[in-house]
C-alpha cells in the first residue's frame, strides 16, 4: 500500500489503522463461504463509508484489517461498523453461526493507529520548531517539516 496523503475539505490526512477482532470464544468458524462472505461485507462497508482497505485478512478464529478512514471517524467508531455490521450479515446467512454461538464477535477487539510520520519525527520537529527560519519569509511563519 502506497503512502498518499488524502484530502476533504478543510484536511490533509494519511491515517490508517490495524483492526484485529475475533469471534466469541474465539471459535474458528471464519473459513470456506464464512469467510468469503465476511471479506466481502467488510469490503461493502469501506466503500459505504469511502473508507480504504490496505490489507485484509481472514483467519480461522479471528481477523485483520488495515483500513485508511477519514479522520473524523474515530478508530473505536471503525472496529465497530465492521464488527456490527459484519455480524448482523454473517449470522442472518449462516444458521450455523447463530446456533453456536450467542453473538458472532467477542466484545472486545484491538486498534492501533499508523501514519506517515513517527512519534520520533514529531518530537524532533516540536523540539526544533523554533531554531529554523523558514525559507523566503520572515518573523512568525511556521517552519516546514523536512
Amino acid at each position: 500500500m502506497t503512502r498518499q496523503a488524502r484530502t476533504s475539505r478543510g484536511a490533509a490526512y494519511d491515517l490508517g489503522c490495524h483492526v484485529v477482532w475475533c469471534p466469541k470464544y474465539r471459535r474458528p468458524v471464519l473459513d470456506g463461504r464464512v469467510k468469503n462472505r465476511l471479506e466481502e461485507s467488510i469490503r461493502a462497508k469501506a466503500d459505504e463509508h469511502g473508507w480504504e482497505i490496505g490489507v485484509l485478512g481472514v483467519m480461522p478464529d479471528h481477523e485483520h484489517l488495515f483500513v485508511k478512514p477519514h479522520p473524523k471517524n474515530s478508530p473505536s467508531y471503525v472496529a465497530n461498523q465492521f464488527k456490527g455490521f459484519t455480524s448482523h450479515h454473517l449470522r442472518a446467512e449462516f444458521a450455523h453461526l447463530r446456533s453456536r454461538l450467542p453473538t458472532l464477535w467477542s466484545r472486545s477487539y484491538f486498534v492501533a493507529t499508523t501514519g506517515a510520520v513517527s512519534a520520533d519525527t514529531v518530537q524532533r520537529y516540536l523540539e526544533t520548531q523554533y531554531e529554523r527560519v523558514p525559507r523566503g519569509r520572515s518573523g512568525g511563519a511556521r517552519a516546514q517539516v523536512v
